[in-house]
């Protein structure tokens, strides 16, 4: 029997995605999906002991299935990884801390891009966290893409991707290197031109399923 894999997801689009970038990093790996979007609804402090509690029943599911290793790429809730290696027997992995600690590496100037407010409150704390643990100093810029999140949920990806687009233009300007930690916004980056993106952008996806090769060695 070979390896497999767990991916917890809050949008069920990312089951594609990282369908894709799996067949693609880690051929022959099976990957068993798990996606609850009732996590989108649940924000805040109020809402942690739920979000910690459905994060690990389903991270549970994926070591009872058979997976050696799990990964949450829900980035809003990146930083509860911790409580839920707390709650299983196999490596956890988040999206979010794996682009953080590159970003940090790459510049002192770091722009993160989102859809969802709740990333960009996630990825920005990340960030400056490893940077302190790391003795550096960055400056954070966030830029939230308003209305691309509501276009996903209407499954209206053409006005997504323009204004992802648009914000991304905006963003390259201001900054030394630009963090996508949502993996929905991965399908972008293919319409920028190399030329085109004059710092160094990060996508979380690539790079997670690339830290989850490295786990399964």
């Amino acid at each position: 029997m070979g390896q497999r894999v767990g991916m917890v997801h809050a949008i069920s689009s990312n089951v594609r995605l990282f369908n894709g970038l799996t067949s693609e990093i880690l051929p022959g790996v099976e990957v068993v999906h798990l996606v609850d979007e009732g996590l989108l609804f649940l924000s805040g402090e109020q809402s942690r002991e739920r979000i910690v509690r459905r994060l690990g029943l389903l991270a549970s599911f994926a070591e009872e299935s058979g997976a050696e290793a799990v990964m949450l790429t829900c980035t809003a809730f990146g930083r509860l990884v911790d409580k839920i290696k707390d709650m299983i027997n196999i490596p956890v992995l988040a999206v979010i801390e794996i682009v953080a600690d590159e970003a940090v590496e790459l510049g002192d100037r770091i722009g993160i891009l989102a859809t969802h407010p709740g990333t960009l409150e996630s990825a920005s704390e990340l960030l400056r966290e490893q940077a302190t643990l790391r003795g550096k100093k960055v400056e954070v810029k966030t830029l939230l893409c308003a209305g691309a999140f509501d276009a996903i949920r209407r499954e209206d990806w053409a006005t997504h991707d323009r204004i992802v687009l648009k914000h991304l233009k905006e963003l390259m300007e201001d900054v030394k290197v630009v963090v996508i930690p949502q993996p929905s916004i991965e399908r972008v980056l293919s319409q920028i031109p190399e030329a085109g993106r004059k710092v160094p952008i990060l996508s979380s996806a690539h790079l997670a399923v690339q830290r989850l090769k490295e786990k399964l060695a």
